[in-house]
């Protein structure tokens, strides 16, 4: 027996076994049921349809992690539209573009992003302009909350297919402008399955949304934590003394946290001695760059909370590995951080593969570098319009499966290792150098509180690595520690030729709404003056 694989059937479960339960702790104080959060849902179909929405048309949602999200992207999609979720962070100009890309018909944007959108309204296809607060946002803009009040609960669902577009997410557009990843039904069903697996979510999970919803449908969290029936707790951004705080009221059992959030965490915790849990254990999930192993230990030993790390982009759903091997660590060992600092095995279903330049496996000798490929059932249709980079992305090295543009390595465990970005590979004399090392290694200085690895212009080597920090001292003009200082920590450490050998100190690094740090920046900053890169990073 077959039956279609419909990102629907996550709240129409969640309705049906879990209605008089709480869904969402709102940000405006409120708590929804499942029922509540169903018929605001239905609501708001009700309302697009009303203004000519049908399935198949793009409709956007800008905002951060509060209800309005999730009871607007359930209301595209049950109309079988494509919900378009869109950076909050971006400019009026990016804006600008994703909607005329996607040919976007209506939008919902929160009161504070309204006004990067209303600047261009005249210059995009769309039509339909909602928000939570009209009052706080010029131009004509309808109030969510008095639609859907008006909209009644009826409407037309149409027939859907699996196969079917429901989702389109915008790539950060660091090489060049966004590309508009096409994610089917059955891709974000079977992600969604991943990840309530791998993540072990439950029906009594208290998940709170430090992660963009934005961010590829929140890893999928939008569709795993409602289908399972947990709670919701939104939030309007990262700010860690209300983070810890509402982990203990609300009793949050999980969250997710780039190593950037962990830092934030770690540094108001240690500044104010705040309890980190309330009723339930508390378990992250952290992606990107390995975290320090510091961080993970203080995570782990002091916050009490058990950390995974895992692994993805933006075109693979995001999740393809774990670093949760239960069988290659000890919960009481020191060795259980050198495991987790790896992005580790792939996802159930998932072929993760990493290789060399004519497409053959890397030895499994923990040291031989190459690409990682992706193959699974969650990985995307393609791009937006774009057939050309589409074929691309799936055929350079190793032909049907997705490229990461990651060098990693794999060990005899079959556990991958990021040692960089394609582009972040330091190629200096000749021998390639991990920025992710280096910066690994100077985590470990207690001056340094965040940092970033980038090739700079040589004369000698072509290039080599010079390092961003942001000190523990928070004053690049005092930093507590001199920038001979931190290249010796590193040459003491590493083999020379990785040794860092150039230092700035700043007070701030450049990152992306999930935390990452935007190193392109740093590099486009270094390297102004040069005709081009050596290393092409």
């Amino acid at each position: 027996m077959q039956k279609p694989l419909l990102v629907t059937d996550f709240l129409d479960r969640a309705r049906e076994y879990y209605g008089d339960s709480e869904a969402v702790v709102a940000t405006t104080g409120d708590r929804y049921t499942y029922d509540e959060l169903g018929e605001r849902a239905d609501r708001f179909s009700a309302a697009l349809q009303a203004r000519g929405i049908e399935k198949g048309d793009r409709v956007a949602v800008l905002d951060p992690n509060t209800h309005y999200h999730l009871e607007a992207a359930y209301g595209i999609m049950q109309l079988g539209a494509v919900h378009t979720p869109l950076n909050y962070r971006l400019t009026a100009d990016d804006f600008e573009y994703i909607l005329a890309d996607a040919g976007v018909d209506a939008i919902y944007a929160d009161h504070e992003y309204a006004a990067a959108v209303e600047a261009v309204r005249d210059d995009v296809p769309t039509e339909t302009f909602v928000t939570n607060d009209p009052a706080a946002v010029d131009g004509d803009w309808e109030g969510f909350d008095a639609l859907i009040d008006g909209a009644g609960t009826d409407y037309d669902r149409p027939e859907m297919s699996e196969d079917e577009v429901i989702t389109i997410n915008y790539t950060s557009g660091t090489t060049g402008d966004p590309k508009g990843v096409m994610r089917s039904h059955r891709c974000e069903t079977l992600h969604a399955y991943l990840v309530t697996i791998h993540q072990r979510i439950a029906d009594d999970d208290v998940y709170l949304w430090t992660l963009p919803m934005f961010h590829v449908n929140g890893w999928g969290h939008i569709f795993a934590v409602t289908g399972m029936g947990a709670t919701h707790v939104c939030t309007r951004g990262v700010d860690a003394e209300w983070i810890l705080e509402t982990v203990v009221a609300e009793d949050v059992s999980y969250l997710c946290g780039a190593p950037a959030v962990l830092n934030l965490l770690i540094d108001h915790y240690r500044e104010h001695d705040v309890p980190t849990s309330g009723a339930n254990d508390v378990r992250i999930a952290t992606a990107g760059s390995a975290p320090p192993e510091a961080t993970i230990r203080t995570v782990e030993d002091e916050f009490g909370w058990y950390l995974t790390h895992v692994y993805g982009a933006t075109e693979t759903g995001p999740l393809v590995t774990t670093s949760d091997a239960r069988r290659r660590f000890d919960d009481d060992s020191t060795d259980r951080f050198a495991v987790k600092k790896r992005q580790g095995l792939g996802f159930l279903g998932t072929e993760v593969r990493v290789v060399d330049e004519d497409g053959e496996d890397v030895p499994r000798d923990d040291e031989t570098i190459g690409e990682v490929v992706v193959r699974g059932n969650q990985v995307m249709e393609g791009y937006w319009e774009q057939p050309e980079a589409t074929e691309a992305a799936f055929s350079e090295r190793a032909e049907g499966y997705y490229h990461m543009g990651d060098l990693a390595t794999v060990d005899e465990n079959g556990m991958i290792t990021v040692q960089d970005r394609k582009k972040d590979i330091i190629v200096t004399g000749g021998e390639n150098v991990s920025s992710i090392e280096l910066e690994d290694t100077l985590f470990e200085h207690p001056a340094v509180s965040s940092v970033a690895v980038i090739p700079a212009p040589s004369d000698r080597w072509g290039e080599e690595p010079k390092a961003f920090v942001v000190p523990e001292s928070g004053d690049p003009d005092a930093p507590g520690v001199a920038g001979e200082e931190l290249i010796e920590f590193t040459r003491e450490r590493l083999a020379g030729f990785k040794s860092l050998k150039r230092v700035e100190f700043v007070d701030t690094l450049p990152t992306t709404a999930t935390g990452k740090i935007q190193k392109y920046e740093l590099r486009a900053q270094e390297w102004e003056d040069e005709e081009r890169m050596i290393g092409e990073g």
